[in-house]
């Protein structure tokens, strides 16, 4: 298993180089001057060309493209000399353990620095930390809530095929894998926030922390966690308990459950112990993939909730063509799904000895 999550990481190594590569010459022919961005239109011809020189843009393409693999990596190769690129700026790269040098050149080990906002002049890690637990508090509440419903249901539906209840719940399933994000991010609020919200009491928008009407301070407003969650966790839910049922049917055929039955085992322990287990490794597959989409950022939800996670700041940051927020946001997101793909080939291991075995 050590082997298999080294390999694992290799991998992922290389799948992370080849997205660095495309984002960082995808944004780098686009048009647009940062140093303008930063400045204004009016800027005088010095102080642009001083902000390029600061950003590296002045040197090769090849040149910026090495400069931006010394900046995010963790470990980096940097000047002593002042005015250099490579200069070790205490503001860019702290914190950082610096390990040797040699010949003017020190070996660090650093956060990745994602540079620096055109308009904020923030660092993007900053902007990203920020907004990040916003993502991935929303993230886990709309999975966790898919999973556990779904997976209900999907046995049940397994259980009492062909019953009212399993057509009822397959006609929802289809109803919700069907309803666009961004649609039923509007009908959600519509519904509830407005129609319902004299009855409810509930005010459903805005983010997890509030600031009281005096301006004291920030407190926690959970109640603004409830329609985004739901509205999220709706196409996950739909599809998890179309595979559980589907699994579970081809699973309760096999000639284990039936030895199962007759060696006298309750149907309640059949179902858990011994179908339900090996039945996870489609569902699995499925959670990981939309736990990871949901880590990256709902841009839809988080947009009409005025939820101030991860996809909201990459909107403002394209409206603004900001591209180093942009550039920072898909690395890290990149780093979300590397991440999780590895976790998830962890787990089939224990969910099914096949695997294992393997």
């Amino acid at each position: 298993m050590f082997q298999f999550i080294i390999r694992r990481l290799f991998y992922g190594f290389f799948v992370l180089l080849g997205v660095i590569v495309v984002v960082f010459f995808l944004f780098n022919i686009l048009p647009g001057d940062p140093a303008r961005m930063m400045l204004g239109q009016r800027a005088d011809i010095s102080s642009v060309a001083a902000i390029n020189k600061d950003l590296g843009r002045d040197k090769p393409m090849g040149v910026q493209f090495l400069n931006y693999l010394n900046d995010i990596s963790p470990l980096s190769i940097h000047s002593n000399k002042t005015g250099s690129y490579w200069f070790l700026d205490e503001y860019k790269y702290k914190p950082y353990i610096k390990l040797f040098t040699i010949s003017g050149r020190s070996v660090v080990i650093k956060t990745p620095y994602l540079r620096l906002s055109y308009q904020s002049k923030r660092k993007v890690s900053e902007i990203l930390a920020t907004s990040f637990p916003q993502t991935a508090l929303l993230a886990c509440v709309s999975m966790l809530f898919a999973v556990i419903i779904g997976i209900i249901i999907g046995v049940l539906c397994a259980i009492f095929k062909d019953t009212l209840f399993d057509r009822l719940s397959l006609v929802l399933s289809v109803f919700g894998m069907s309803l666009p994000s961004f649609f039923a991010a509007i009908l959600s609020a519509w519904i509830f926030a407005f129609l319902l919200s004299g009855l409810t009491g509930l005010n459903m928008f805005g983010s997890l922390y509030t600031v009281d009407d005096l301006g004291r301070g920030e407190y926690l407003n959970l109640k603004n966690l409830i329609l985004p969650a739901f509205t999220l966790g709706i196409r996950p839910l739909a599809i998890i308990v179309e595979l559980t049922r589907s699994s579970m049917l081809d699973v309760l055929t096999q000639d284990y459950i039936r030895t199962a039955k007759a060696k006298g085992l309750t149907y309640f322990r059949v179902v858990t112990r011994h179908a339900m287990r090996n039945a996870m490794n489609p569902v699995m597959t499925a959670i990981t993939g939309w736990f990871a989409s949901m880590m990256a950022g709902a841009v839809f939800i988080e947009y009409v909730f005025d939820w101030k996670g991860i996809g909201v700041v990459i909107v403002d940051a394209l409206e603004k063509y900001d591209f180093p927020v942009v550039m920072g946001a898909l690395l890290f997101i990149s780093v979300i799904l590397v991440f999780i793909n590895i976790f998830a080939d962890v787990m089939y291991g224990f969910l099914d000895p096949r695997i294992r075995l393997n």
